[in-house]
Order: C-alpha cells, then structure tokens, then sequence
C-alpha cells in the first residue's frame, strides 16, 4: 500500500491467516514491513500467520503509515527460518530500502550470472540474494546523490535487474526505497503447474474517512485527514471491483504517494 498520507492499517488477519496456513499453502513464514518517521518498522515470522501472536498482537494495535508491504511465504528454497522470511531491509544512502519477491529464481545461475556488491545476504533464499544484488547496482547512485537520486536513473537501474532476473524464472516483486515503490510483474503459478503471466496487479482508489470504504479482504485502511488517495498491489485482486489491473509480462511502475509516477 502506499498513499499520500498515513493511514491507520489494520490486518483483521482472518483472509492473511488463511492465505498463512489455515487453508491456503503458504505456511512457512509471513512478514509486514512499514515505513515510519524515516525508519521501518519490521515483523515477521517462520511460522504460518494463522497461529501466530505475532499477527494477533498487529491486529490488536493497529499502525499508521504511507507505505506497506506485506509478504507470506511458501518456502521453495532455504530452510524455515526467521532470516528466509521476507521482506527484507537494508539501509543504502541514509534511506531505508525494502524487498519482497513472488517467485522461485534458478538459485545456481542467479549466483554464478549476478555479483554482489556491498551486501551480503543473511539468509539461504535466491529472493533475498537477488535483494543484495539490486542494491550493489544501486550503491554508487545513492552514494553520490546530494539526498534522493533522480527518479528515471533509478528506473533504468531496477528495470535493468528486472530483466536479467527474468530470464532465471518468475521474477515479481516489490521494491521500495522510502520515496518510491518500484513494482514488478512477471508470471506466476495459476492452479499446480501453469506458471503464466500475470504475476502482479495494481489498484488506484480513493477512500473517504468511512473505514467501510476501505475494508479489502482482511486489510482495513482508515484515512487519518480527509480524503486518501491509495496504490495497492498484490499477487491476485483483493476485491471483485473493476479496477484492478493486471501488470504486463515485464512491466515495471513506481508509485509515489498513493499515485503511478513513472
């Protein structure tokens, strides 16, 4: 999610926690990340959403924020640990940057075809290594910037990883950097064995300060002044409204305060 102001988010949980584990597949580790006063706030765990205190104590306390992103994971690669668990954050910059991934890369080709820069990933996943290897190609750009680097050299760095990682299998994913949301569809798997696009869908919508207006299938987005201008993503549509839009096969947005800029 990403608005042009805070929003007070509240996860009811009970479609996240079946999509953790009740009934859905997804049952090794979820993860919520949101930007706050410059920093991110960061919870996850290795273990399905539907049986957490985790999740209970986020449903309970609810957060305010301009940008979010969420991630529950079915592990195709590395063991059920906290460090596997996605999003990822790294600093680079004086900015905070988050990574989220949809898909299983070719881990050995990854490897041997993408270097790292500066950093190193913690844990075993081919997600978070690819996370390591964007900022190595972002790192000179942040660090020669007086503050945020433009936009469209950004953009040209992010599309240029997009497409090397599409070669290596479904490659969707979300990258923010505390500025932009950098969003990337690919393919995914529909039903067992079908992997085809698309791998992402975008919503822009308009939410007046009646929470009913923004109640989405266990995500609640409550406007802290007025009117609240909100960009969602996410894997599948989240509501049966004609807006949602499928991302071209390849095609990569940047969001910017609840808007598409680029």
């Amino acid at each position: 999610m990403s608005s042009n102001v805070p929003a007070t988010v509240t996860y009811s949980l009970e479609e996240f926690s079946r999509h953790g584990g009740l009934t859905g597949p997804h049952k090794d580790g979820w993860g919520i990340a949101y930007y706050s006063q410059g920093d991110v706030r960061l919870v996850k765990e290795p273990l399905p959403a539907s049986d957490s205190a985790c999740v209970r104590f986020v449903q309970d306390h609810p957060f305010s924020s301009a940008l979010v992103m969420s991630h529950i994971r079915k592990a195709t690669q590395g063991a059920n640990i906290l460090t596997n668990c996605q999003p990822f954050v790294r600093e680079l910059g004086g900015a905070m940057h988050v990574f989220a991934h949809n898909g299983t890369l070719d881990d050995g080709r990854l490897r041997e075809r993408l270097s790292l820069g500066f950093h190193r990933p913690v844990g075993e996943t081919d997600s978070e290594y690819a996370f390591c290897v964007l900022l190595g190609r972002l790192t000179n750009l942040w660090l020669r910037a007086d503050g945020v680097p433009p936009l469209d050299r950004r953009m040209s760095i992010v599309a240029a990883f997009a497409e090397e990682i599409r070669g290596l299998g479904p490659a969707n994913f979300l990258y923010a950097d505390g500025d932009v949301v950098f969003a990337h569809g690919h393919k995914r798997t529909h039903g067992e064995q079908d992997i085809r696009p698309p791998g992402l869908h975008v919503l822009c919508r308009r939410c007046a300060q009646d929470v009913s207006a923004a109640d989405i299938n266990g995500l609640a987005i409550t406007p802290t002044t007025g009117e609240q201008h909100v960009v969602l993503t996410a894997s599948v549509p989240l509501t049966k409204e004609s807006g949602w839009r499928p991302l071209l096969e390849g095609e990569l947005i940047a969001i910017r305060k609840g808007a598409i800029v680029e």
